[in-house]
């Protein structure tokens, strides 16, 4: 599973950093996905975020 966020998309809200904070996190008020971050063990709240985000600025490929 792989996970982008499009900066460029991001409204910097904060619904993804709200939702699922394991993950995502802010950096200069927009948001990136943490470098660590377990993206199979938070697979339902990344899914979330994805379609709550109100600039769909998060991609989410489940192709390993």
């Amino acid at each position: 599973m792989k996970v982008q966020v499009d900066r460029n998309k991001c409204l910097g809200c904060g619904m993804c950093v709200n939702m699922c904070p394991q993950v995502f996190e802010f950096k200069n008020g927009k948001s990136s996905v943490k470098k660590n971050a377990d993206l199979e063990k938070n697979k339902d709240g990344i899914t979330q975020a994805a379609s709550l985000c109100p600039a769909q600025a998060i991609k989410i490929d489940n192709k390993n």
